[in-house]
């Protein structure tokens, strides 16, 4: 799937702790940490708004599309 999730890069960005992602979001412990770990990891609707509310941020600040290399 050429879609990723910069998560990590958001929050290493922001100097804050995956910990304190976690905290700030609200997500489940599992979720924080799966995005903040696995790019391949891409979340919904309902998370994608909560990080955007708690962050002030738009969805392609921590979303990246990249075109397809088998096509």
């Amino acid at each position: 799937m050429p879609l990723r999730n910069k998560i990590k890069d958001l929050v290493d960005g922001r100097g804050i702790t995956p910990y304190r992602f976690w905290k700030d979001t609200g997500l489940s412990r599992n979720t924080a940490y799966n995005l903040y770990n696995d790019p391949t990891y891409i979340p919904g609707a309902e998370i994608i708004t909560a990080i955007c509310e708690v962050y002030k941020c738009q969805p392609g600040d921590f979303l990246m599309w990249l075109e397809d290399e088998r096509n």
